[in-house]
């Protein structure tokens, strides 16, 4: 390939460009066709060190993003692409994101030394002309620092027209206009077999239904367009590698994602690529065939639910709040595979999670509820008890089912062990529900210890909300107008 390369070493001086000044339409077209430029790669590390290897460029199909919105302005995500008009031109488009990566160099293998490969893809508008496209990467102080940077001409450089995923089916539950000025979500079947096609087709009508039954999606429901891609699978399912199953399927989704047994992620990102790509999309959506609890979100990456379990709706809602409100989790009781992923000190970068270092200046500070105090007094201790138990619970009984399906004891017994854990769920759930539904902080906007995996020194702007616990519950006011200017972002301020 004749794509100029070079690893940054130091700093390149960066143009200065505030992030709200965006390209008129006449400045779009005169950097970028309304199409999409695939840039497939290699993010390769450990937890001391990362590079970026390019793999392929690919010409996808229409542009989706906004043409008056290509810059970032959310300052979100440890990542950033950001594209300049070659021989030191402006910036003229830039997308922040995390990936697979980012999170596996926050586990211990990683902090080891452990090397791994993943591979990713950035999506930009398709350069008319050579480009400087440049990765960066949050600091420990999140301060964006060099990483990568790549030259692109694609008036010589090999871009690959393949067609891919040609025999995949596509559905439109939601149509409201053009890609250019909409929310695109991608649904995309997985683990679904020639035969399920119409289960998925139920699946998908069900997953819609439920995204638009909540705020602030309802409301705005005539920004969005919703594409259901339907690729079959070899197999039904997906992998659970603690409980020895594995299944021949499209995207390759796995349990145990990261050693979290309710983590549900995969690592087949050129597959994924390529069946999203049948679709213009801003978000994707990865609808497994599976009736085990359990998915995934990473912000501008994509996010994975099981269509069956009876929390989907919660896991559809909660984790597109991480992948395309940029949201964190606020709830801290949980297993999670991470180490230090937000460092003491540092303010997170997600709208709703903060590290109160300075309470007058406080992210929601316009939202408080008047001479509330900070740090907001909730009764934590008592909360803290019930999670424990809970938790302890949780998780004898999900060994005691990863070793009956490893033994394949009889499916009764699994059934009964699976019933047992849904019951546990389903039961501190509604505890959880009562005990802020009678708190007398209820509705208020503070700054509530626990938050962000941790249970001292981030917080949260309320008692609940759906980034916090199960259940059927909204957004909270924070969360929801975090989501209602990315909406804002992709459809023009509209």
């Amino acid at each position: 390939m004749k794509i100029r390369i070079s690893v940054l070493v130091f700093y390149l001086g960066f143009l200065s460009a505030g992030l709200h000044a965006q390209l008129d339409p006449a400045r779009f077209e005169h950097y970028f066709k309304p199409q999409t430029l695939r840039v497939d790669y290699f993010h390769i590390g450990d937890g001391a060190s990362e590079s970026i290897v390019l793999d392929r460029l690919y010409i996808g199909g229409a542009w989706s993003g906004n043409p008056e919105r290509t810059l970032d302005p959310f300052n979100n995500g440890r990542y950033a692409c950001k594209v300049f008009d070659a021989g030191g031109g402006p910036l003229i488009f830039s997308r922040g994101f995390d990936s697979y990566f980012g999170e596996y160099r926050t586990t211990a293998p990683a902090g080891a030394g452990q090397v791994r490969v993943f591979h990713e893809t950035a999506l930009i508008p398709l350069p008319r002309g050579k480009i400087q496209l440049r990765f960066e990467v949050r600091d420990r102080a999140n301060r964006l620092q060099p990483l990568a940077v790549f030259e692109i001409d694609p008036r010589y450089d090999p871009l690959s027209t393949e067609r891919r995923a040609i025999d995949a089916k596509i559905f439109r539950p939601v149509d409201h206009g053009a890609p250019q000025n909409h929310v695109d979500i991608a649904i995309l079947a997985e683990g679904y077999t020639s035969a399920q096609e119409e289960k998925f087709i139920a699946d998908l009508k069900r997953m819609v239904k439920v995204f638009f039954s909540q705020e602030p999606y309802r409301r705005l429901q005539e920004h969005f367009n919703v594409y259901g891609v339907f690729q079959p699978s070899p197999e039904s399912g997906c992998d659970e590698p603690r409980r020895n199953v594995y299944r021949a399927t499209t995207l390759g989704t796995s349990f145990n994602a990261l050693e979290l047994e309710r983590y549900l992620l995969s690592e087949e990102n050129r597959a994924i690529r390529d069946v999203a790509g049948r679709v213009p999309y801003d978000a994707v959506v990865i609808l497994v065939n599976s009736d085990r609890y359990g998915g995934g979100g990473i912000y501008n990456f994509y996010c994975t639910l099981t269509a069956d379990n009876v929390w989907h709706p919660y896991t559809l809602l909660h984790e597109f709040g991480h992948a395309f409100g940029g949201l964190g989790d606020e709830y801290y009781t949980s297993a999670v595979a991470y180490n230090d992923f937000y460092p003491p000190g540092v303010e997170p970068l997600e709208p709703n999670i903060t590290a109160l270092l300075d309470p007058d200046t406080i992210k929601w500070k316009t939202d408080l509820t008047p001479h509330i105090p900070l740090p907001t007094p909730w009764d934590k201790a008592v909360f803290d008890d019930t999670e424990r138990t809970y938790q302890s619970r949780r998780k004898e009984l999900n060994d005691r089912i990863a070793a009956a399906s490893r033994r394949d004891a009889p499916a009764e017994e699994i059934d009964r062990l699976k019933q047992a854990l849904e019951k546990l769920s389903q039961n501190q759930a509604r505890r959880v529900d009562r005990f802020f539904a009678e708190h007398p902080r209820r509705g208020q906007v503070g700054a509530f210890q626990g938050a962000g995996y941790s249970s001292e020194g981030l917080y949260r702007p309320m008692l609940d909300c759906i980034m916090f616990s199960k259940g059927k519950k909204p957004y909270c006011s924070v969360c929801e107008a975090a989501i209602i200017e990315v909406i804002r972002h992709h459809t023009g301020g509209h």
